[in-house]
């Protein structure tokens, strides 16, 4: 079975509506809740958050989201991302995020995410 927390942040880069909710779907439970710096609200349920995400596409097209790293303890993942892709100067850029993950079966119940990784500048 495939790790929730890489397919939903797969979803980040694809361009397909249906293929984006539907991978979306599979990784966060029914009525999981999201929340980051840039989210408005708190996020909740599927549908809302692949729209949410399909935001991220919209505004950064050919941008991808690669988890580089994950953790867990107790019952807690915590997984670093990677967000990369052209810049509006067409020059590369590269940002990390920090995500902390509730799960419930194969799916995510709870994430919440951070600019940045929390290392000291």
């Amino acid at each position: 079975m495939s790790n929730p927390i890489e397919t939903f942040f797969s979803a980040w880069s694809e361009t397909d509506a249906i293929a984006r909710h539907a991978a979306v779907a599979a990784s966060f439970a029914k009525n999981g809740t999201y929340a980051d710096p840039r989210a408005p609200e708190i996020i909740i349920g599927s549908k809302a958050l692949a729209d949410y995400v399909g935001l991220f596409i919209s505004n950064a097209p050919g941008w991808s989201a690669t988890v580089v790293k994950s953790d867990e303890v107790a019952g807690v993942a915590r997984a670093t991302v990677a967000f990369s892709g052209k810049g509006p100067d067409g020059t590369d850029m590269l940002q990390h995020g920090q995500y902390f993950v509730e799960t419930e079966g194969h799916t995510i119940k709870r994430m919440v995410g951070f600019a940045g990784t929390g290392a000291p500048e």
